[in-house]
């Protein structure tokens, strides 16, 4: 599910602000029996509240952990174009140099698929992608089959390796929190903010006082969001690997 930072930002603080208004100005029967069962009303409102805090802690959670594994993979595909380039030096000089210049060329790529927004340079990175690994088994399968030797299998294993670091990121930044976990922040979050409501005392408490707890859940929700999205967030896994890979692999 892709949910974009900003916009649930805006969208959870403003619901929920119509929420906890509902609930101070309207409800008038569950204001009294509020008012009559101040202790066991208490223990529901932070209950609920408790529970929201739980959610919200685990579903950040998940998000941070997605963000550390995309973080992971960025430095093994590194380590994996890195291999594969020493790995070179096992083929024949001719098409070693030209596994060099493809891997070189497959590197840039990588680099554009973690810094980049925009969705067509993203749609050209992926397909250049797939053509520089297919050009890339095509240039080790041919030197292996016509030199079956453990030294050449180094030289294909490092190019497989290459090639399945690449999937295991994609896969990684596929992997997203699921819908059900957000619609159960967002409904528990309704609740919440809706007894916050019922419990005010008197309406003239609103707008200031009670527009605190949609504006701490909203920023919650927020973080987690843009931990969660590889691209469309303010918290993103930088290039730093490959990219110090590519000034260090074309340094004479």
């Amino acid at each position: 599910m892709i949910v974009f930072p900003v916009p649930l930002l805006l969208g959870t603080f403003l619901v929920l602000c119509l929420t906890v208004w509902l609930g101070a100005s309207r409800f008038e029967q569950l204001r009294a029996q509020a008012v009559s069962m101040r202790e066991e009303f208490g223990v529901i409102q932070g209950a609920t509240l408790t529970l929201l805090g739980l959610i919200i802690g685990f579903t950040f959670s998940m998000a941070l952990d997605r963000y550390e594994q995309r973080k992971d993979y960025e430095g093994a595909e590194a380590n994996a174009i890195n291999t594969a380039y020493l790995r070179a030096e096992l083929l024949p000089p001719a098409d070693a140099a030209r596994v060099r210049t493809l891997l070189l060329s497959y590197l840039d790529q990588r680099v554009v698929f973690y810094s980049s927004r925009s969705i067509r340079q993203l749609e050209q990175a992926d397909a250049m992608t797939t053509k520089l690994q297919g050009e890339l088994w095509s240039a080790v399968r041919v030197p292996a089959m016509a030199n079956p030797s453990p030294l050449t299998a180094l030289a294909v294993a490092g190019i497989n390796e290459v090639v399945n670091s690449q999937g295991d990121t994609q896969t990684a930044w596929l992997n997203r929190i699921p819908a059900t976990a957000w619609l159960m922040m967002g409904a528990i979050a309704v609740f919440s903010t809706l007894l916050v409501g019922i419990g005010v005392k008197r309406q003239t408490d609103f707008p200031r006082m009670l527009a605190v707890m949609p504006l701490i859940i909203a920023i919650a929700f927020f973080l987690i969001a843009d931990v969660e999205s590889p691209r469309l967030g303010i918290i993103s896994v930088v290039p730093d690997n490959l990219t110090m890979l590519a000034e260090s692999l074309r340094q004479p």
